[in-house]
């Protein structure tokens, strides 16, 4: 019996090590995958440049987080420098954890900044109960954070919204504001002095969630927008889970689909000018085809509809 027991040992072992060893593996790809999109978005949309001060906003959600340990990450090794400030705006929700955040950035060893703004009294005084408050409450946090980006002489201000957040935004855009309107990656800031970047634009919200598992960030729940659960948003992302579950491939091609625009196939007047258009006789790339069954020879006979 104790030989059986000798035997066994190295066995159970050697899947543990095995076990432990494919969990790496996997989170060093997820690691490099990061790392890799959110380099690429950055490359291709320009969002941070040689002397850039980056203000990064952290929530103390794992977008957030992730954003900002992915970019500690390619500051070191980036070909160019800048310079990165976290910022966390405490809005005075009750219960709030306030030192959470403070001792994380400074354990990581981040210069960072905490703006105390009771936002949260003047949502909840404003917003009839059992409304949706994220409207307010982003254009008040939206309005501190740019005054804040000011006095800290910030260049670009880091938000960290993911594809699925942008996919959200265009299908709530469409189905409730009519408008084919997303999230771009980077913008101008409504007040015209800053710009905005989301460098997490290229990454998928299944591998922040693994990462901050990985990373065991200190989550702290939101206790407005967090605690509304009938929100348009949730729905349209559950839509989408369902789809990414059902139809492989899906997401990534809608979501590689608004940068593929093709004006002259939508219906924009201003984008595309309809009102001129003219046969030319030149064969156009961009022409109706989309979806055109292939052309099949003639027969030559017509037929004729009565009436």
């Amino acid at each position: 019996m104790s030989a059986l027991w000798i035997d066994e040992a190295p066995a159970a072992t050697s899947t543990t090590a095995s076990t432990q060893l494919k969990i790496e593996r996997e989170t060093h790809k997820l690691e490099k995958r990061l790392c890799r999109e959110v380099g690429r978005a950055i490359v291709d949309f320009n969002m941070i440049e040689e002397g850039d001060k980056v203000m990064v906003c952290v929530s103390g959600g794992k977008d957030s987080y992730g954003l900002l340990d992915i970019l500690l990450k390619l500051k070191a090794r980036a070909p160019i420098h800048f310079d990165l400030i976290a910022v966390n705006l405490d809005q005075k929700q009750p219960g709030f954890p306030e030192d959470v955040l403070p001792k994380y950035l400074s354990d990581l060893g981040v210069a960072f900044h905490v703006e105390e703004q009771d936002t949260y009294s003047i949502v909840k005084r404003v917003i009839p109960e059992g409304k949706t408050t994220c409207g307010l409450c982003s254009r008040l946090r939206r309005g501190i954070l740019y005054r804040v980006a000011d006095e800290l002489g910030a260049t670009k201000i880091a938000l960290g919204h993911h594809r699925d957040d942008m996919l959200q935004t265009f299908f709530l855009n469409m189905f409730f504001a009519a408008k084919l309107k997303g999230m771009p990656p980077k913008l101008v800031s409504d007040d015209g002095k800053h710009i905005v970047i989301r460098p997490l634009a290229y990454v998928a919200e299944k591998d922040l969630i693994r990462w901050a598992q990985h990373r065991q960030f200190p989550i702290i729940p939101c206790t407005l927008c967090g605690s509304q659960e009938n929100l348009q948003r949730k729905q349209i992302a559950q839509m989408l889970r369902e789809w990414d579950k059902n139809f492989p491939g899906r997401i990534e091609n809608m979501f590689s689909a608004m940068g593929s625009v093709v004006p002259s196939h939508l219906m924009d007047r201003s984008l595309y000018g309809f009102e001129a258009l003219r046969a030319t006789g030149v064969a156009d790339a961009d022409g109706d085809m989309a979806f055109d069954a292939p052309t099949l020879p003639s027969t030559g006979r017509i037929t004729v509809v009565p009436g």
